[in-house]
């Protein structure tokens, strides 16, 4: 069996709208307020990792269709790229929704869902892998279909005879519904104490309009 190296290198896949909504539910924040390369840096430097870089995936809406979020995701991945984070954005693709109502109506509203971000950070993890360029993948999210992914990475580190491995990092608290990581990694769970002190100081939410 290969042996664990003495340093780490880290490389972090962060899906951004997984952590906002775990970090929405765990905390209370009503927008994504994380400094990511703050709070992978911290993750990182307490496991004794080496972090070699930080890899950020989202959906954004037009703003035709919605201006408040994308004036925000805008502004905010301009700064991700300021701080040297590798950012993968796709525009939200919309379909209508319909529910049922408690009085027996039923409500059509358009609904904007995420399409190939989470299949762009699965090939990115795997491709690094392939590459040796990482001894950690550091995945911020809770989606299990990335259980597979962690399946693949054993395979790889098999073929390759050396040490990888993967962990999933989350916000966690007592009002946290989904208290998993992925299946497969090993489990970082992100208290509140560590998730506010890498609170992003610049607030990149249009200053006229509120949500």
């Amino acid at each position: 069996m290969p042996s664990e190296p003495a340093v780490k290198r880290a490389v972090a896949f962060v899906d951004g709208q997984n952590l906002f909504y775990a970090a929405k539910i765990a905390f209370g924040y009503s927008f994504p307020n994380y400094d990511i390369r703050s709070l992978v840096a911290a993750i990182c430097q307490n496991q004794g990792w080496q972090l070699t870089g930080v890899r950020f995936y989202t959906g954004i809406p037009d703003a035709s269709d919605n201006a408040f979020w994308n004036h925000f995701w805008t502004a905010k991945l301009a700064q991700m790229g300021r701080d040297n984070i590798t950012i993968f954005s796709r525009p939200l693709r919309y379909r209508n929704q319909t529910i049922r109502l408690p009085d027996g109506k039923t409500h059509t509203f358009l609904v904007g869902s995420e399409k190939g971000t989470d299949v762009r950070l699965a090939i990115d993890i795997i491709r690094l892998a392939h590459r040796g360029a990482f001894d950690v993948a550091l995945v911020f999210s809770q989606d299990q279909d990335l259980s597979e992914v962690a399946e693949e990475i054993r395979v790889i580190a098999k073929e390759q005879n050396r040490w990888i491995n993967i962990a999933s990092a989350f916000p966690s608290s007592p009002a946290s519904k989904n208290t998993k990581g992925i299946n497969r990694t090993d489990w970082i769970k992100i208290d509140r104490a560590t998730y506010d002190s890498c609170i992003d100081p610049r607030d990149y939410r249009p200053k006229k309009a509120t949500p």
